[in-house]
């Protein structure tokens, strides 16, 4: 069972005795367990193996440990199942719905007995939930919106959530006797913000039924969907569906380039083909003889001229390899005609990371551990960012506890001494009226101002352009934080004319966020790419409530790719000189 696997049981049961109205401290401690899982980079299963003393981990106590090794053992939480007796496990999938907590998933659940997404919108649409005390109207209106938003994002997985399936898939096929080599296609491949399925190729020469029989053996599957000589499918505990296909070496190329596609890509890179006589498919590059139907020309027709690397499946049509980023049809294969292919920006490139929280807000970790974790990275500065007073719920800062933040800032940066920089910063809150959270004195006496939205978001577009527009024009803004405050999986972007914002940053110089965590990843890859051909600065930022978030950061980086920026492009790959003299020249 994989960590992730362990985590989400775990969530989910707080989640439901937080539904049912167990002792705080109870449900805090799963919370905590939750927190700690999801920062580990070894597997529970490893830990367990080693004999290692689970309890010595931070947050996770006696019942915890119990728990954990529970689920190692048996798949299974005995503690879960009586808690689904009491309380429908569907429930939980209520309070993923962006207005929808706890509290109110109770309160559906006892007075209306609402227990799915289906009953709430049914209980919507009949008139008993408006007329619910604590709900009305409005209420109602915006859970129906949050409805159509988790109904579009069913079936599809965050990049965080899949990626420690893919390390362990790898792992395991990478042991198939035989197997040469192992790769990831689809839309993981082309780094995509949520993933359907995954598509895994191996390379092997012969009868593949081992290897698909080795495959479908995978610990975490939960259910064989098919198992042949050259393809399997595998259902894991997540509901995530896993291909197989296992491929000769001399195709493998092709196939490479087929299965990560898109399909429109594909379909222009084969119609390229057809005018040169080449027939392009997943078993490589054929040359279709004269007279004949190409489509008949497959596996077993025509002279093959290539498909072991896809360097040979893009030379056949004249074209440089192109990077799986920017295999949407959306210009990359003019632009590698032309020569125009874009140096991607790499991990390695950034300088710093301008956006993160500590335990003066709603961060977990001090300003002085925050900064260490930064140098321990390569970065040459940060900055720390929590919130202004409007966001209270996480006792945002005012401005007299934002003076005694820079005390510790200072402190801190004593401590670190030369490793780093460390940046006076805040993430000051956009108000209704698109003014800023702070007064002039202290945005002008800060290193670093972060704007963004964080409450009203269902106004409509003109009036929230307004808003966005005020702030970004105020003078004292140098970055628009997730622009467009989408929360994949639970909340679409809020009405925005991003086209509008994008030139206001232009003409003010502000520079846009690509907020790094994956449940945001906001800008997304096609703004991303016109705030690239306006010529806007962009900065790409971890958004990090704590040490471990800061990993976060090659998300980001693969959204910028997706968005074809280079290096140069990114605010934050400056070093320290160059970007103190564009922020103390905005001061």
């Amino acid at each position: 069972m994989e960590n992730i696997d362990i985590a989400r049981t775990l969530r989910e049961t707080a989640d439901l005795l937080e539904i049912q109205g167990a002792n705080p401290f109870r449900i805090r401690a799963y919370r905590n367990a939750v927190r700690t899982i999801d920062g580990l980079t070894r597997s529970l299963q490893d830990l367990v193996a080693a004999g290692d003393d689970l309890t010595e981990l931070q947050g996770v106590g006696r019942e915890m440990d119990l728990h954990i090794r529970e689920l190692l053992q048996t798949g299974q939480l005995s503690t879960l199942n009586a808690v689904v007796e009491e309380v429908p496990r569907t429930l939980v999938e209520l309070t993923r719905l962006d207005g929808v907590g706890p509290k109110k998933a109770k309160k559906l659940y006892d007075e209306l007995g609402i227990e799915s997404v289906e009953g709430l919108q049914a209980g919507i649409e009949d008139g008993s939930v408006p007329r619910l005390k604590g709900f009305g109207a409005r209420s109602a209106e915006k859970m129906l919106r949050a409805i159509e938003d988790h109904r579009r994002q069913q079936g599809r997985f965050l990049r965080s959530e899949v990626e420690p399936y893919v390390e362990s898939l790898m792992a395991w096929m990478e042991k198939a006797p035989g197997v040469t080599r192992v790769e990831v296609a689809g839309s993981w491949r082309r780094r995509r913000e949520t993933i359907g399925d995954l598509d895994l190729l191996a390379a092997f020469d012969g009868d593949g039924t081992p290897v698909v029989e080795h495959f479908t053996a995978f610990d975490g599957a939960v259910r064989v969907e098919a198992s042949g000589s050259t393809k399997g499918n595998i259902v894991l505990r997540s509901g995530l569906s896993v291909d197989l296909r296992v491929i000769p070496e001399e195709s493998f190329g092709a196939a490479l380039h087929y299965f990560t596609g898109s399909k429109e890509h594909n379909v222009h890179i084969r119609t390229l083909g057809v005018k040169r006589g080449l027939r392009i498919n997943e078993w490589g590059v054929f040359e279709v003889p004269e007279g004949v139907d190409p489509d008949t020309v497959g596996k077993d027709g025509g002279r093959r001229v290539g498909g072991r690397t896809e360097e040979e499946v893009f030379a056949s049509v004249d074209l440089p390899w192109i990077a799986p980023e920017l295999r949407e049809d959306r210009g990359e294969i003019g632009a590698a005609r032309e020569s125009r292919l874009p140096t991607l920006i790499e991990e390695r490139d950034l300088r710093g990371d301008l956006h993160m929280h500590s335990t003066w807000t709603d961060g977990r970790d001090s300003i002085e551990a925050m900064a260490r974790a930064c140098a321990e990275r390569g970065y040459a500065y940060m900055a720390i960012t929590d919130h202004s007073k409007a966001v209270t719920m996480v006792g945002g800062l005012t401005p007299e506890r934002v003076r005694e933040q820079w005390v510790e800032v200072a402190e801190a940066q004593e401590a670190v001494g030369d490793s780093i920089r460390i940046l006076r910063g805040q993430e000051v809150d956009i108000l209704r009226d698109g003014s800023l959270d702070q007064p002039d004195d202290v945005l002008a006496e800060l290193d670093v101002v972060v704007a963004s939205v964080h409450s009203f978001m269902d106004m409509d577009r003109d009036a929230m352009t307004a808003r966005v527009l005020t702030a970004i024009r105020h003078g004292g803004v140098d970055i628009l934080g997730h622009p467009t405050g989408r929360l994949l999986g639970r909340r679409v972007a809020y009405a925005l004319d991003v086209e509008a914002v994008l030139e206001a940053c232009l003409e003010a110089d502000v520079a846009v966020e690509i907020n790094a965590n994956p449940r945001r990843l906001d800008l997304n890859d096609r703004h991303v790419a016109r705030a690239r051909e306006l010529g806007v600065k962009v900065v790409i930022n971890t958004d990090a409530h704590r040490i471990g978030n800061l990993d976060l950061m090659r998300f980001g980086v693969e959204q910028a790719r997706r968005g074809w920026l280079e290096a140069d492009q990114v605010l934050n790959t400056r070093p320290l000189d160059e970007l103190l003299e564009w922020l103390q020249g905005r001061r």
